[in-house]
Protein backbone atom coordinates (compact mmCIF):
# COMPACT_ATOMS: atom_id res chain seq x y z
CA UNK A 1 0.00 0.00 0.00
CA UNK A 2 1.66 3.18 -1.08
CA UNK A 3 1.09 5.46 1.98
CA UNK A 4 2.10 8.74 0.32
CA UNK A 5 -0.66 8.38 -2.04
CA UNK A 6 -2.97 8.25 1.43
CA UNK A 7 -2.21 11.38 2.68
CA UNK A 8 -4.46 13.90 0.11
CA UNK A 9 -7.33 11.03 1.01
CA UNK A 10 -6.26 11.53 4.83
CA UNK A 11 -6.85 15.56 4.38
CA UNK A 12 -10.31 14.61 2.59
CA UNK A 13 -11.69 12.57 4.82
CA UNK A 14 -10.65 15.38 7.71
CA UNK A 15 -12.56 17.51 5.61
CA UNK A 16 -15.90 15.36 5.76
CA UNK A 17 -15.59 15.12 9.40
CA UNK A 18 -15.29 18.85 10.10
CA UNK A 19 -18.35 19.44 7.53
CA UNK A 20 -20.28 16.47 9.89
CA UNK A 21 -19.17 18.39 13.20
CA UNK A 22 -20.18 21.75 11.35
CA UNK A 23 -24.08 20.10 10.98
CA UNK A 24 -24.07 19.50 14.96
CA UNK A 25 -23.15 23.07 15.87
CA UNK A 26 -25.60 24.16 13.27
CA UNK A 27 -28.21 21.82 14.78
CA UNK A 28 -27.44 23.78 18.17
CA UNK A 29 -27.69 26.94 16.85
CA UNK A 30 -24.14 27.45 17.37
CA UNK A 31 -23.33 29.05 14.52
CA UNK A 32 -20.08 30.52 15.44
CA UNK A 33 -18.07 27.17 16.17
CA UNK A 34 -20.39 25.68 13.32
CA UNK A 35 -18.31 28.84 11.12
CA UNK A 36 -14.72 27.68 12.45
CA UNK A 37 -15.74 23.56 11.11
CA UNK A 38 -16.34 24.83 8.08
CA UNK A 39 -13.34 27.24 7.97
CA UNK A 40 -11.52 24.21 9.18
CA UNK A 41 -12.95 21.78 6.39
CA UNK A 42 -11.91 24.33 3.59
CA UNK A 43 -8.18 24.24 4.96
CA UNK A 44 -8.10 20.36 4.73
CA UNK A 45 -9.70 20.54 1.16
CA UNK A 46 -6.94 22.83 0.34
CA UNK A 47 -4.37 20.54 1.52
CA UNK A 48 -5.71 17.45 -0.03
CA UNK A 49 -5.00 19.72 -3.21
CA UNK A 50 -1.62 20.35 -1.93
CA UNK A 51 -0.52 17.63 -1.34
CA UNK A 52 -1.84 15.39 -4.46
CA UNK A 53 -0.30 17.63 -7.12
CA UNK A 54 3.38 17.48 -4.43
CA UNK A 55 3.22 13.48 -4.73
CA UNK A 56 1.33 13.39 -7.94
CA UNK A 57 -0.90 10.96 -6.49
CA UNK A 58 -4.35 12.63 -8.79
CA UNK A 59 -6.36 10.19 -9.48
CA UNK A 60 -10.50 9.38 -10.29
CA UNK A 61 -10.70 8.03 -6.94
CA UNK A 62 -9.52 11.19 -5.24
CA UNK A 63 -11.16 13.50 -7.24
CA UNK A 64 -14.53 11.44 -6.63
CA UNK A 65 -13.81 11.76 -2.31
CA UNK A 66 -12.91 15.43 -2.97
CA UNK A 67 -16.34 16.12 -4.68
CA UNK A 68 -18.00 14.37 -1.88
CA UNK A 69 -16.58 15.81 1.37
CA UNK A 70 -17.23 19.19 0.03
CA UNK A 71 -20.49 18.48 -0.83
CA UNK A 72 -21.20 18.06 2.67
CA UNK A 73 -18.64 20.89 3.99
CA UNK A 74 -19.74 23.07 1.28
CA UNK A 75 -22.97 22.12 0.38
CA UNK A 76 -25.31 20.26 3.10
CA UNK A 77 -23.77 22.71 5.84
CA UNK A 78 -24.50 26.43 4.15
CA UNK A 79 -27.61 25.23 3.14
CA UNK A 80 -28.49 24.06 6.67
CA UNK A 81 -27.28 27.12 8.19
CA UNK A 82 -29.82 29.26 5.50
CA UNK A 83 -32.76 26.77 6.97
CA UNK A 84 -32.13 27.54 10.40
CA UNK A 85 -31.68 31.25 10.11
CA UNK A 86 -35.44 30.97 8.18
CA UNK A 87 -36.68 28.88 10.82
CA UNK A 88 -36.07 30.64 13.75
CA UNK A 89 -37.11 33.74 12.01
CA UNK A 90 -40.20 32.08 11.09
CA UNK A 91 -41.05 30.32 14.51
CA UNK A 92 -41.78 34.15 15.76
CA UNK A 93 -44.04 34.94 13.34
CA UNK A 94 -45.65 31.51 13.28
CA UNK A 95 -45.83 32.13 17.39
CA UNK A 96 -47.44 35.10 16.50
CA UNK A 97 -50.41 34.80 14.29
CA UNK A 98 -53.20 33.33 14.36
CA UNK A 99 -54.43 32.26 10.43
CA UNK A 100 -54.02 28.69 10.43
CA UNK A 101 -53.07 28.85 6.15
CA UNK A 102 -50.08 31.77 6.72
CA UNK A 103 -49.45 29.44 9.48
CA UNK A 104 -48.58 26.35 6.96
CA UNK A 105 -46.45 28.85 4.44
CA UNK A 106 -44.33 29.64 7.20
CA UNK A 107 -43.44 26.55 8.65
CA UNK A 108 -42.46 25.57 4.49
CA UNK A 109 -40.33 28.62 3.95
CA UNK A 110 -37.01 27.68 5.83
CA UNK A 111 -36.82 24.76 3.90
CA UNK A 112 -35.64 27.39 0.90
CA UNK A 113 -32.72 27.13 2.17
CA UNK A 114 -31.66 23.68 1.29
CA UNK A 115 -31.57 25.13 -2.56
CA UNK A 116 -28.05 26.44 -1.81
CA UNK A 117 -27.15 22.29 -1.21
CA UNK A 118 -28.93 21.91 -4.87
CA UNK A 119 -27.04 24.43 -6.53
CA UNK A 120 -23.56 23.41 -4.57
CA UNK A 121 -24.11 19.81 -5.84
CA UNK A 122 -24.35 21.10 -9.03
CA UNK A 123 -21.68 23.09 -9.12
CA UNK A 124 -19.48 20.51 -8.33
CA UNK A 125 -20.70 18.14 -10.71
CA UNK A 126 -20.24 20.70 -13.41
CA UNK A 127 -16.89 21.55 -11.94
CA UNK A 128 -15.29 17.79 -12.23
CA UNK A 129 -16.29 17.86 -16.09
CA UNK A 130 -15.52 21.18 -16.89
CA UNK A 131 -11.66 21.60 -18.48
CA UNK A 132 -11.81 25.19 -18.36
CA UNK A 133 -11.52 25.83 -14.68
CA UNK A 134 -8.07 24.26 -14.11
CA UNK A 135 -6.38 27.68 -13.80
CA UNK A 136 -9.38 30.18 -13.14
CA UNK A 137 -12.60 29.85 -11.97
CA UNK A 138 -16.33 29.87 -13.94
CA UNK A 139 -19.05 30.90 -11.28
CA UNK A 140 -18.42 30.89 -7.14
CA UNK A 141 -16.50 27.99 -5.94
CA UNK A 142 -18.53 26.47 -3.00
CA UNK A 143 -16.03 26.81 -0.23
CA UNK A 144 -16.30 30.21 -0.96
CA UNK A 145 -20.12 30.43 -0.98
CA UNK A 146 -19.99 28.40 2.15
CA UNK A 147 -18.21 30.89 3.96
CA UNK A 148 -20.34 33.67 2.90
CA UNK A 149 -23.34 31.81 4.01
CA UNK A 150 -22.40 30.34 7.53
CA UNK A 151 -20.97 33.88 8.45
CA UNK A 152 -24.26 35.20 7.96
CA UNK A 153 -25.83 34.61 11.25
CA UNK A 154 -22.57 35.96 13.27
CA UNK A 155 -23.40 39.09 11.57
CA UNK A 156 -25.57 41.54 13.66
CA UNK A 157 -27.31 43.35 11.23
CA UNK A 158 -31.63 43.62 11.78
CA UNK A 159 -31.20 42.97 7.64
CA UNK A 160 -30.17 39.67 8.21
CA UNK A 161 -33.52 39.15 10.36
CA UNK A 162 -35.60 39.74 7.59
CA UNK A 163 -36.67 36.33 5.68
CA UNK A 164 -37.70 37.90 1.98
CA UNK A 165 -33.53 39.21 2.16
CA UNK A 166 -32.04 36.09 3.05
CA UNK A 167 -34.35 34.28 0.66
CA UNK A 168 -33.00 36.54 -1.83
CA UNK A 169 -29.22 36.08 -0.90
CA UNK A 170 -30.36 32.01 -0.94
CA UNK A 171 -30.96 32.10 -4.84
CA UNK A 172 -28.14 34.74 -5.31
CA UNK A 173 -25.94 32.40 -4.27
CA UNK A 174 -27.02 29.86 -6.33
CA UNK A 175 -27.20 32.25 -9.09
CA UNK A 176 -23.20 33.01 -8.65
CA UNK A 177 -22.21 29.27 -8.22
CA UNK A 178 -23.37 28.14 -11.12
CA UNK A 179 -23.32 31.37 -13.56
CA UNK A 180 -20.72 31.66 -16.38
CA UNK A 181 -18.39 34.26 -14.48
CA UNK A 182 -15.11 33.86 -14.92
CA UNK A 183 -13.26 34.16 -11.49
CA UNK A 184 -9.72 34.92 -11.03
CA UNK A 185 -7.99 31.85 -8.84
CA UNK A 186 -5.85 32.79 -6.00
CA UNK A 187 -3.31 30.04 -6.26
CA UNK A 188 -0.02 31.63 -7.25
CA UNK A 189 2.30 29.68 -8.33
CA UNK A 190 5.34 32.21 -8.47
CA UNK A 191 6.38 35.74 -7.01
CA UNK A 192 5.95 38.13 -10.14
CA UNK A 193 3.75 41.10 -8.48
CA UNK A 194 3.16 41.84 -12.35
CA UNK A 195 1.30 38.70 -13.20
CA UNK A 196 -0.82 38.66 -9.76
CA UNK A 197 -0.96 41.92 -9.21
CA UNK A 198 -4.90 41.38 -8.77
CA UNK A 199 -4.47 38.60 -6.54
CA UNK A 200 -2.15 40.03 -4.09
CA UNK A 201 -4.24 43.47 -4.18
CA UNK A 202 -7.25 41.54 -3.03
CA UNK A 203 -5.35 39.25 -0.15
CA UNK A 204 -3.61 42.49 1.10
CA UNK A 205 -7.17 43.94 1.56
CA UNK A 206 -8.92 40.86 2.40
CA UNK A 207 -6.45 40.52 5.22
CA UNK A 208 -6.82 44.22 6.21
CA UNK A 209 -10.23 43.47 6.53
CA UNK A 210 -9.62 40.16 8.57
CA UNK A 211 -7.96 42.29 10.62
CA UNK A 212 -10.48 45.06 11.59
CA UNK A 213 -13.52 43.86 11.29
CA UNK A 214 -12.93 39.54 11.71
CA UNK A 215 -15.42 37.32 11.12
CA UNK A 216 -18.24 40.43 9.91
CA UNK A 217 -14.84 40.86 7.13
CA UNK A 218 -15.88 37.69 5.60
CA UNK A 219 -19.22 37.85 3.45
CA UNK A 220 -17.69 41.69 2.35
CA UNK A 221 -14.27 39.48 1.10
CA UNK A 222 -16.65 37.24 -1.40
CA UNK A 223 -18.32 39.96 -2.56
CA UNK A 224 -15.02 41.88 -3.30
CA UNK A 225 -13.61 39.06 -4.76
CA UNK A 226 -16.62 38.57 -7.53
CA UNK A 227 -16.66 42.35 -8.12
CA UNK A 228 -13.10 42.89 -8.53
CA UNK A 229 -13.14 39.38 -11.06
CA UNK A 230 -16.29 41.19 -13.19
CA UNK A 231 -13.79 44.27 -13.26
CA UNK A 232 -11.06 42.35 -14.26
CA UNK A 233 -13.09 40.48 -16.86
CA UNK A 234 -14.88 44.24 -18.36
CA UNK A 235 -11.02 45.77 -18.50
CA UNK A 236 -9.36 41.99 -20.28
CA UNK A 237 -12.40 42.43 -22.50
CA UNK A 238 -11.64 45.94 -23.64
CA UNK A 239 -7.99 45.56 -24.03
CA UNK A 240 -8.65 42.59 -26.40
CA UNK A 241 -11.30 45.09 -28.90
Amino acid sequence: MNIKAQIPNLFTMLNLLSGCVALVFVASSNYEMAFYFVCLGILFDFFDGFFARKFNVTGALGVQLDSLADMVTSGVVPGYVMYKMLYEINFLEQINTFNKFNSNIVFYIPFLGFIITLGACYRLAKFNIDERQSDNFIGLPTPANALFIASLPLINLALFDNQWVLIGITFLSVYIMNAEIPLFSLKIKDFSFAKYKLQIFFLAIAMLLLIFLKIVAVPFIIILYVLLSIISNLFIKKASL
